[in-house]
């Protein structure tokens, strides 16, 4: 074999596409490794196969090779063999007398060629993202003041950096509102940290996680023999504890009357009095609550101290759920992301139109799911490229809903694509040129985006 026929040979062995060649009876001549991979023929099953027998016995629903033989050019369609779809196109080649002696099928997967596809589009869309007007960028909080780890590209939550920043330095009660999961202890973190009181303790405790009849001896403490197996020393509770600093009570909604009553006298008095004790302790604590309750809804139904509650409520920030603030969502993940890669030694990167998919999906679990799903993308995915098709909320739902809401999201991006060309070129005739499709193709898509 000389060396133009071995690279022949080689460059239809391992081309990437299927190739493979019938003779004028339609028995398989040659097939290359991706046509075995693609139709699950490997080549013995292909050189005993014929086009005519596979038809017969329904391995293929319809043959490319004979609209070849009868139309005498090349031809594209779908084919399915053994259930996969397939495009195949079939080519026909011609002997010296012009007549055809062989037909060769390029063959290729159409589950891949929509994955290039939504490759493709969303890439584009992630390129052609509008940058932040001038305007937007002087309402942004200059990056020395934003501290590691808490992300404020949006403008809801460049406002709140705001506002703690002016009232990290006196006392008020702050009261954190939002959806589980939004980040209320990030910013807890951040009050505590820029406040006058960040060389002391930050204690924080969950209303909700601590049974309601442990829970005031957590946060009070209690004296020895206060109740059947109480240390024998008493202990000091949290607010004890948290003496100088900041106490962060989560899920304030879920506290019992009760105990209601007791913060009450803390947050007037700045005294606690210890289970089973006879004798006020003063303390000194600036007192952070959240909950992702309607705290005014609970108090009209009896479930909550209506004074509590304005005691709590003297500065209410109100923390906005992921999906409102779109610009923090991709500065989250590449954060995430580069936490997960130092947390596993790993180097791991988002497929261009991840974030376009990240940006566009609802997040009810907020940005606690986006950390839990971009760990789970870190240490699952087989590639040191994490594809859009691995993203949860896409792979683990095949139904309707989730293919049409893809769609969806294909039809938006070409939308954007063809009506940008349109404003650019201004002609059909110029714009369809450029994006590499028919002038008809491009009247149609216009028809119906418009």
């Amino acid at each position: 074999m000389s060396k133009v026929e071995q690279l022949y040979y080689n460059v239809f062995n391992y081309s990437y596409d299927g190739l493979c060649v019938f003779d004028i009876e339609g028995k398989g001549v040659a097939i290359n490794k991706a046509a075995e991979r693609i139709t699950g023929y490997d080549s013995q099953e292909f050189f005993e196969s014929n086009i005519y027998h596979l038809l017969e016995e329904g391995i293929i629903s319809n043959s490319v090779f004979l609209k070849v033989l009868k139309e005498k050019r090349t031809v594209t369609d779908v084919v399915s063999i053994r259930g996969n779809e397939v495009l195949i196109t079939g080519s026909p080649i011609l002997n010296d007398d012009g007549k055809i002696e062989y037909v060769v099928e390029n063959i290729r997967d159409i589950s891949q060629l929509n994955n290039l596809k939504m490759d493709l589009l969303l890439s584009i869309a992630l390129k052609k993202k509008k940058k932040p007007k001038s305007s937007d960028k002087d309402n942004q909080l200059p990056k020395h003041m934003v501290p590691d780890g808490v992300v404020a590209e949006s403008k809801k939550m460049n406002k709140i950096i705001h506002l703690v920043n002016k009232i990290a330095k006196v006392d008020s009660t702050v009261l954190l509102l939002g959806e589980s999961g939004v980040g209320k202890e990030v910013i807890v973190k951040l009050i505590h940290r820029l406040s006058l009181r960040s060389d002391n303790p930050l204690i924080k405790i969950n209303c909700a996680a601590i049974p309601h009849h442990l829970l005031e001896s957590e946060l009070f403490g209690y004296e020895r023999g206060a109740f059947t197996g109480a240390d024998e020393r008493g202990r000091p509770g949290l607010f004890e504890e948290a003496n100088g600093g900041t106490i962060f009570l989560d899920e304030i909604g879920d506290m019992p009357l009760d105990l209601q009553v007791k913060l009450l006298r803390v947050l007037q008095e700045f005294e606690i009095r210890r289970v089973g004790g006879r004798k006020n302790i003063k303390v000194d604590v600036r007192v952070v609550s959240a909950t992702n309750k309607n705290l005014g809804k609970l108090v009209q139904k009896g479930k909550f101290r209506e004074d509590l509650f304005y005691r709590l409520n003297i500065v209410p920030i109100h923390i906005p759920p992921l999906r409102e603030r779109v610009d923090d969502i991709a500065p989250l993940a590449h954060m995430f992301l580069n936490r997960a890669n130092q947390k596993y030694q790993l180097n791991k990167h988002f497929q261009p139109g991840v974030i376009e998919l990240l940006e566009r999906y609802s997040w009810p679990g907020n940005i606690r799911e986006m950390e839990n799903i971009i760990e789970r993308l870190v240490v699952t995915s087989g590639h040191d490229e994490i594809s859009w098709s691995e993203l949860p909320f896409i792979s683990e739902h095949s139904d309707i809903t989730e293919s049409l809401s893809l769609k969806k999201i294909l039809q938006e991006v070409e939308k954007e694509i063809i009506l940008e060309k349109m404003e650019t070129y201004k002609t059909t005739r110029k714009a369809a040129k450029a994006l590499g499709i028919s002038q008809s193709s491009l009247v149609n898509k216009l028809k119906k985006y418009r």
